[in-house]
């Protein structure tokens, strides 16, 4: 990114006025993976239909002359939700005695990656959370381990493993202060 591209975050808390530019990022951020059934568009666009009308929704979007380069969008969860239920081992109640904000999904285009723009992204949905705790959930293999790691640097911790569906990986659940 070169200082003649200027970079500007939205937010959203309306799933419908931003769903196309979601996919349409999430489209090229999972290519390699889009033949899998848990990472098509279409399995995307189902998850992100029913997290968009779950409450607490909120996406955050970078756009860079007007196109979308990256985004994360999360909602709010709280004890006895499906999150916390196919978590294991059960999360202690430090985390779930209070509602928790879930980040559901964060992805940069390829060619804006290495320059920080997730990291803005993950900050400015956290910005305006009330919520005490931020989890979320990574494939361990996920960019040879580099994923993982990244998160641990952002200053989460593993908290234990989840399958989400049957299609899914089995994912590392993660989770940190919300400041």
């Amino acid at each position: 990114m070169t200082s003649a591209h200027h970079l500007e975050l939205r937010t959203f808390t309306d799933l419908g006025t931003v769903r196309g530019d979601l996919l349409d990022v999430y489209a090229e951020v999972r290519a390699p993976l889009l033949h899998l059934a848990n990472y098509a568009v279409s399995a995307f666009g189902e998850r992100l239909d029913r997290h968009g009308a779950e409450d607490g929704f909120q996406a955050v979007l970078a756009y860079v002359d007007e196109k979308p380069v990256g985004y994360v969008y999360g909602n709010q969860i709280k004890d006895g939700d499906r999150y916390w239920q196919r978590t294991e081992p059960t999360p202690s109640e430090k985390y779930t005695a209070h509602a928790a904000v879930a980040l559901k999904e964060i992805g940069v285009r390829p060619a804006w990656r290495g320059k920080g723009i997730a990291l803005r992204i993950h900050d400015a949905f956290l910005a305006g959370r009330s919520e005490p705790y931020v989890t979320l959930m990574v494939n361990p293999e996920a960019g040879d381990g580099k994923v993982h790691q990244l998160y641990r640097s952002w200053g989460y911790e593993d908290l234990g493993h989840s399958q989400p569906s049957p299609a899914s990986p089995r994912l590392t659940v993660m989770i940190r202060p919300t400041r």
